[in-house]
């Protein structure tokens, strides 16, 4: 208990999932909610893929703008 720093410890790989790694997590999720008829799960591994491609376009700016760490 901390303060604000606490949050960037609790989830720190979530700040270093790539756009890649995002859509790879939606796209399990996705076929994950398929097969056990779960929409909401399926729904849920629509929604990261839809974050992955936007990660995605984001890293690809951030490096041509050489800003990238």
């Amino acid at each position: 208990m901390n303060g604000p720093d606490e949050k960037e410890e609790l989830h720190p790989i979530a700040e270093n999932i790539t756009g890649l790694g995002q859509k790879i997590i939606g796209g399990i999720e996705e076929i994950g909610g398929i097969l056990t008829g779960d929409p909401n799960t399926a729904a849920e591994g629509e929604f990261n893929l839809e974050v992955g491609d936007v990660r995605e376009e984001v890293e690809e700016d951030l490096e041509e703008s050489g800003s990238g760490d």
